[in-house]
Parts: C-alpha cells; structure tokens; sequence
C-alpha cells in the first residue's frame, strides 16, 4: 500500500499573521505622512497668502466722555450742570437785596457744579485749586462771571480753593458762565497748583485736565 503525502501550503499561519500586521503598521505609518503633508502644505499656503488690506474707511471712534479727572491727590468730578436759559432771575438769587434786579444775556447761563476730594494724607492747602473755562466742541472758549453781578446766584458757602482735608466728602464748586446758544459738547478745565501747592497755583506752574459736562 502506497501512502500520499500532502504537500506543505507555504507560510506558516503565524508568519502570515506577522506578515499582516506588519502591512498594517506600514500603511498606518504612511496615513499619517501624508496627514503630516496635509498639514504642512496647508499651513505653508496660509503662510504665502498677502495679509488682508487695512479698511480705507474706518468706522468713526467713539470717544466716551470723562466725568471724573485726578490731579495730583485731588479728584475733581463732575456733579452737575443746569441750563439756566438766557434770565437769571432775582427772586431765584440765593440772596437779594432791594435794589437785585434780573440779569439777562442774548444766549444762555450754564450753572456747572464740581466736586474736589483729597485722597492724599495730609491737608491740601486753599487757593491750591480751582475750576476754570468752558470749552466747547469748536473750540470757543467762555470764562466764568465773576464778581459782585453774578454773586447773588452763587451758593453763599461756595467751596471754590477751599482747603481739603483727606478723604472729606468732595466739597463743591460752583461757577456760572454766559454760553452760546450754538455751543455743544461742552467740557470745564479743572486746575490745580503742581504737587497740589498753592504757590505753584498762584504762579501758573498747574496741571489742567477736562472734565465732559452732562446738561
């Protein structure tokens, strides 16, 4: 009796095995160059491309208004400011006297408050600070009335180059100005004396800021 042997079918199976997993981790390895080449590719494009061209056009720039400046250990802040119209009445002076008669100007009377507050630690001496000139968005200026004319419309304890004590309550500044009718945006300088001292107040050596006023 003659016995047949079959021959071998080649690879053995763990062979085959390692030989698939190997085509496996090959074709992983390449995946990801070619993922890496993406990437670079991209990346050098966005590189080359010209930034984009500035607007020509811009949108306007909105400016937001300034109620409060410091200067120095002084905080000046806006507190109010009131239209008056264009009469400053007698019987609405804070005092009359017989002979107090109406004051009128062809244009208006702006009453402007303004608080001043020591956040230093010592004293700040008085006539070390003040509240000046109106300006306006044109530029025009408007000085403050003064004297005996505009005095009864004035707060008897007007606070004006008082002396400030550290961390008072602000004290308070009032001033009346005579203001075009066309005038709009209209800003007050505050003024103070360098180092907040009343001898560089009295010889100009100040410091000014603008304080917007609300009305």
């Amino acid at each position: 009796m003659k016995f047949k042997f079959k021959k071998s079918s080649g690879v053995p199976a763990e062979a085959r095995r390692a030989e698939a997993g190997q085509v496996s981790r090959m074709l992983l390895v390449l995946a990801i160059i070619v993922l890496v080449a993406v990437v670079i590719t991209y990346l050098i494009i966005k590189m080359a491309e010209k930034p984009p061209k500035p607007n020509p056009n811009p949108g306007p720039i909105v400016v937001q208004p300034v109620y409060s400046q410091t200067l120095g250990n002084i905080n000046f802040s806006h507190k109010s400011t009131v239209d008056m119209g264009n009469i400053l009445r007698a019987s609405e002076a804070q005092s009359t006297t017989t002979w107090q008669k109406d004051l009128t100007t062809t244009e208006r009377f702006i009453k402007v408050t303004i608080g001043a507050q020591n956040e230093g630690k010592e004293n700040i001496p008085e006539r070390s600070w003040d509240i000046g000139n109106i300006v306006d968005s044109e530029g025009r200026i408007f000085e403050p009335l003064e004297g005996y004319t505009i005095s009864p419309w004035l707060p008897s304890n007007n606070g004006c180059q008082n002396l400030l004590k550290p961390a008072f309550e602000p004290t308070l500044c009032v001033k009346i100005y005579e203001v075009s009718k066309k005038s709009t945006g209209l800003k007050v300088y505050v003024i103070t004396g360098k180092d907040n001292a009343p001898n560089n107040f009295s010889s100009d050596k100040v410091d000014t800021a603008l304080i917007d006023l609300i009305y």
